[in-house]
């Protein structure tokens, strides 16, 4: 093989490696309609004592600002590395939930029953992605499949918050996936 060949078949594998880089970082599909002009703000591989559970990244349109989240549309991707119920998901989700203040109690059993109904069992590699549409509701995707969707336009700001809000119980999370609006 010529030299010429070598480098011509090294930068081809430069360009493909450098390509596969950006599609990591590329908007899912699902979320061209909902949010199209959405950009990656941040993203983070949520672990406890060093077990991975979740890769999260957090999209959102121009404007975004990190102190008034619940006042823009955005999306919350999070693929996860462990297998868990919906009904674990939904009753962790609402412990988290309950941190924030001005929480209505009275939602409780509602919100728990409604994220039963919208969210599956997850299973290593699946992605769940939470979008929210301010003032109206909040609806779920799975592998980019809608599966429900929580019509309380209440709920939304304390559910996103989890990750978030600055009463967040991940204060890191919460950093990493706000990194590139944090200064806006």
């Amino acid at each position: 093989m010529t030299n010429a060949r070598i480098r011509i078949g090294l930068w081809g594998a430069v360009f493909a490696l450098l390509g596969a880089l950006g599609a990591v970082h590329a908007q899912p599909v699902e979320l061209q309609n909902a949010l199209p002009s959405a950009t990656l703000a941040g993203n983070y591989r949520f672990s406890i004592w060093g077990v991975g559970i979740y890769d999260a990244k957090l999209w959102v349109a121009p404007g975004f600002k990190a102190d008034e989240y619940a006042r823009h549309a955005f999306a919350l991707e999070m693929t996860y590395l462990r297998d868990f119920s919906n009904e674990a998901l939904a009753k962790r989700s609402m412990q988290e939930m309950q941190r924030q203040p001005g929480f209505p109690k009275a939602q409780v059993a509602s919100w728990q029953q409604a994220l039963r109904n919208a969210l599956p069992d997850v299973h290593v590699g699946d992605r769940l992605t939470g979008v929210y549409r301010p003032n109206k509701s909040t609806i779920f995707l799975t592998n980019g499949r809608e599966t429900g969707e929580v019509a309380d336009a209440e709920f939304g700001p304390f559910f996103f918050g989890i990750w978030l809000s600055t009463h967040s119980s991940q204060p890191r999370l919460r950093e990493a996936l706000l990194a590139d609006v944090q200064s806006k």
